[in-house]
């Protein structure tokens, strides 16, 4: 694992920019999971998605995974209802008229992951902090660590959003629709993200399944969302033509909220226990290898 988070950093410091991404993908596959990256007739979960990595380059990608122009993608989609209430967008930390934003709002980059403020009292928030991340975030580009394609080509901007959290900060629960070829197949359930971070799998009927992915499982059996079957039909509406695609929703009162579309669940290198689930999972993905057509 050491190993592995050498080579993240190295990439995101642009070091080993000079590396093919076909080989990039076999180390930094090798140096976290322990195994080798078949990449002719990729079988497992992982595998198929470095696979899609290399060649599955559809422009409409880019759109997808910017987090200000997917909006324009859900609005004709699913509608205006189910986006998040936008406050304000900048392309630069400069232009931020922090005194003009309310006293709840979460604030971050459009191009990248883990890159946003929640901001649940203005009166405690550092602006200088908050700047110095923001630039910091903004100068990167989400691309190299991963060879993740459609983070290559998206321009960097920053987005303010309403909080719609409760009232004491905490965050809803961040549903997680695993969409395999234009189906809704598997249901994460993302839980304290931000303290303890916890995760349980069900299935569309919210039956819990028996496995284990990055975080541990909750420690109770999260109620059956009141909108499933809305939120089954509106992740459907997102994920046509797309080989596999994470839709995140969130659900707050009566109103289901988009979140963000995610190509590659944890850049395709997270553990799954037991194995034969990755394997399951790499079984819904239709590549064209599957037919020997490449």
């Amino acid at each position: 694992m050491r190993l592995y988070e050498i080579m993240c950093g190295m990439a995101r410091r642009g070091w080993l920019g000079w590396m093919p991404s076909g080989l990039f993908l076999r180390l930094q596959y090798f140096l976290k999971l322990g195994r080798v990256l078949h990449l002719k007739r990729p079988q497992l979960y992982n595998e198929k998605l470095q696979w899609i990595k290399l060649h599955d380059h559809k422009p409409e990608y880019i759109t997808y995974v910017d987090k200000l122009a997917v909006r324009d993608y859900v609005r004709a989609q699913i509608g205006e209802q189910h986006l998040i209430p936008l406050i304000a967008s900048y392309d630069s930390v400069d232009e931020i008229d922090w005194d003009a934003l309310p006293d709840r709002f979460v604030i971050k980059c459009t191009h990248g992951s883990s890159s946003n403020i929640i901001v649940t009292d203005k009166s405690k928030l550092n602006i200088e902090r908050a700047q110095a991340k923001l630039r910091a975030w903004m100068k990167r580009n989400w691309y190299p660590q991963g060879r993740e394609w459609p983070y290559l080509h998206v321009k960097p901007r920053i987005i303010v959003e309403q909080f719609i959290g409760a009232e004491d900060g905490t965050v809803p629960f961040d549903y997680k629709f695993m969409c395999f070829e234009g189906e809704p197949t598997y249901v994460i359930v993302d839980a304290d993200r931000y303290t303890k971070h916890t995760r349980n799998f069900y299935d569309p009927n919210w039956v819990k399944q028996d496995m284990f992915n990055r975080h541990p499982n909750i420690p109770y059996d999260v109620p059956r969302p009141p909108k499933l079957d809305e939120m089954l039909q509106i992740a459907k509406a997102l994920c046509q033509g797309i080989h596999h695609i994470r839709i995140d929703l969130y659900l707050v009162g009566d109103t289901i909220y988009f979140g963000e579309m995610t190509f590659f669940h944890g850049g395709g290198v997270e553990v799954f226990r037991p194995r034969s689930f990755e394997q399951h999972m790499g079984d819904l993905i239709q590549l064209p290898t599957d037919k020997g057509t490449l």
